[in-house]
């Protein structure tokens, strides 16, 4: 059973950084994208940043020019560098990997942004 560990998360001023790693345990193939979302409370889950198996990444426009989605293609391990961080970056972010049968979530790492 695969399973996404996420880590990197926590307290931060604004204009901070952080950066977020995902990590899958077990056997994992054939990934088609791994992907950043998060959820703010109150709020339903957002789409964040997408890595795809070719390499081209797509962001949210909020996040566009502040965040970098990149991945380690030796351990499948996806990463989220964030800067310029905003008190309205704070949320709860979840990894999310696709493959060609399935796709799997992450318990999620909480973010908080203090101005």
């Amino acid at each position: 059973q695969v399973q996404l560990a996420e880590s990197g998360g926590g307290l931060v001023q604004a204009g901070g950084s952080l950066r977020l790693s995902c990590a899958p345990s077990g056997n994992i193939f054939n990934i088609r994208s791994m992907n950043w979302y998060r959820q703010a409370p109150g709020k339903q889950r957002e789409f964040v940043a997408m890595f795809e198996g070719g390499g081209r990444t797509v962001y949210a426009d909020s996040v566009k020019g502040r965040f970098t989605i990149s991945r380690d293609n030796a351990n499948n391990t996806a990463y989220l560098q964030m800067n310029s961080l905003k008190p309205e970056d704070t949320a709860v972010y979840y990894c999310h990997v696709v493959t060609i049968w399935d796709n799997y979530w992450g318990q999620g790492t909480q973010v908080t942004v203090s101005s």
